[in-house]
């Protein structure tokens, strides 16, 4: 009885891991919507020189950890940017890409959202490569 129960423990245990696995490779059964942008209003501000912030040509490369995760939406905080723009990033090991917010940020590496190392199917604990993309 003892070992059927054992047994029984770990087949269970056992199909959380299938099942996760089997999410991330063929995507989850469920349709998750997608969160909406919320529109705020924004002061004028001074825009930088057009040959800095219009976008670069080809990829830049950073490495990211796990940003705050109680801030919601898709973003990364580089220092690759001045201003904040829309932009790709693709993780370099597996070619996964999600399209995020580049938000500056002084300094330090950069960070990446929870919805977005999320999205990159991402461990939330580990330093990724990053090419950066401008849009």
């Amino acid at each position: 009885m003892r070992y059927v129960l054992l047994t029984l423990a770990f087949l269970v245990a056992g199909c959380d891991v299938v099942r996760s696995t089997s999410d991330r490779l063929f995507g989850s059964v469920e349709a998750q919507p997608e969160p909406t942008p919320a529109v705020a209003e924004v002061e004028p501000q001074p825009q930088p020189a057009a040959d800095s912030q219009a976008g670069w040509a080809g990829p830049r490369t950073t490495i990211a950890g796990l940003g705050d995760p109680s801030t919601p939406g898709r973003w990364l905080q580089t220092p690759l940017v001045e201003s904040e723009i829309n932009g790709r990033v693709v993780v370099s090991k597996t070619g996964a890409q999600a399209y995020v917010t580049l938000v500056p940020v002084s300094g330090g590496g950069s960070r990446l959202s929870l919805e977005a190392m999320q999205a990159l199917l991402l461990p939330l604990d580990e330093l990724v490569e990053l090419e950066v993309y401008s849009d």
